[in-house]
């Protein structure tokens, strides 16, 4: 049985390199591709060298750490190209519009339903229930916001 699985490692490889990508899918960081190319490139060498494991560890260790140094930035580049200050998590919040679903009083807090999430916000001047509002600023988990013309 052992001889079988080092006789056909490049189905494990192989299986390691689809799984990883599949797990890219719901990153797009480019970052667990490179291990999904580098087991790739390990299926291939297993193929024409079924003996050595250590050598395929090897191969698999150097070829993802050369697509992390030099594919990855490439590629983020490439895809990230149209938008260079691409924000995410909460910077992102900045600018989004949503409704007020409980009135903000003045120097009191109320919250805003923002795709679907209820945030704690507050405001510069009172904001009746069912106002549009947008983000202008966000600090911790309190959103500041403004009324929408």
């Amino acid at each position: 049985m052992i001889e079988y699985f080092q006789q056909n490692m490049w189905q494990l490889w192989t299986l390691i390199g689809v799984v990883c990508l599949i797990l890219e899918l719901t990153s797009g960081d480019f970052f667990i591709m490179c291990f999904s190319i580098g087991a790739f490139i390990t299926a291939i060498v297993a193929a024409f060298m079924p003996d050595s494991i250590t050598v395929q560890v090897i191969i698999l260790a150097v070829t993802s750490l050369l697509c992390l140094l030099f594919v990855r930035p490439l590629a983020l580049k490439y895809f990230h190209r149209k938008d260079p200050n691409r924000q995410s998590n909460v910077d992102a919040m900045v600018g989004r519009k949503g409704v007020v679903t409980e009135a903000i009083k003045e120097n009191e807090y109320g919250r805003v339903k923002i795709d679907g999430d209820s945030w704690k916000a507050k405001a510069s001047h009172a904001i009746d229930r069912g106002t549009k509002v947008e983000v202008i600023a966000i600090d911790s988990t309190i959103i500041t916001v403004s009324a929408c013309e």
